[in-house]
């Protein structure tokens, strides 16, 4: 994650509004984290150390300690702002979490110790990082994990055809809008909508790929048997597990 990203969500007024502007622009969010945690294999019970890539204000983490209530989490983000918030949502729960205000390039070697997570999860993060670093964080995640461990990711992607990745950004302005504030000034107009989101996307380096290009990273990574398990419009829920013969 660049820090031009750094920047970008390190700012107490974005911070504030950031849930409500995210279910402005992708709603289907906590679909997306229901689907990962239908997919995972655990027992409810089981003790599980997870780490969270991109914490944000801590909703991903939560449902992880909600549905795992004998689960740690270390919750990593880039922007202190970000996590401040997070600890505040998830105060109740505070002695099961490790925080780590950390570039996802220069994580701290303690949080990638060999064989030390049964859950590596991520929400809207890895997006902001090139297909390269993406790549290089992914195998350290890989290492991370234990021999059975999962890795899953819930992010955005784009269309393979540039004609299909227009019509999509064209129903993204038309949702976006649909679901603004009235009176929300950045969303009165396509024309605001679009110039807004195209702003947005390049002060926080966002450069998704598309998905038959993440699955290969994750593949390439460590995890052969990665699949993309939903998919809808620009939305994907990607990973698997680390094989035990790997």
């Amino acid at each position: 994650m660049g820090c031009d990203t750094l920047k970008a969500y390190d700012i107490p007024e974005r911070v504030r509004t950031y849930d409500i502007d995210m279910d402005v622009m992708h709603p289907l969010r906590h679909k997306m984290i229901e689907i990962v945690l239908d997919i995972l294999p655990f027992n409810q019970e089981a003790a599980l150390k997870v780490m969270d890539l991109g914490a944000g204000t801590g909703i991903f983490s939560a449902r992880v300690l909600e549905r795992f209530p004998n689960s740690n989490v270390t919750a990593i983000d880039g922007a202190a702002a970000m996590i401040d918030i997070a600890a505040d949502r998830l105060g109740p729960m505070a002695d099961r979490i490790h925080w780590v205000i950390a570039d996802f390039r220069q994580l701290p070697a303690e949080t990638l110790a060999a064989d030390s997570y049964d859950l590596v999860i991520s929400s809207y993060a890895l997006h902001h990082l090139s297909a390269d670093e993406k790549l290089a964080l992914l195998k350290q995640v890989v290492g991370a994990l234990k021999p059975g461990g999962w890795f899953l990711n819930a992010d955005i992607a784009i269309a393979e055809d540039e004609s299909i990745e227009k019509h999509l950004q064209q129903l993204r302005i038309e949702g976006v809008m649909s679901r603004a504030t009235a009176g929300d000034e950045r969303f009165v107009s396509a024309e605001s909508t679009r110039t807004y989101l195209t702003e947005m996307e390049l002060a926080e380096n966002a450069q998704p790929q598309t998905a038959a290009t993440d699955l290969e990273i994750i593949r390439e990574a460590g995890l052969p048997a990665a699949e993309i398990f939903w998919k809808e419009l620009r939305e994907v829920v990607a990973g698997g597990p680390k094989l035990t013969s790997s």
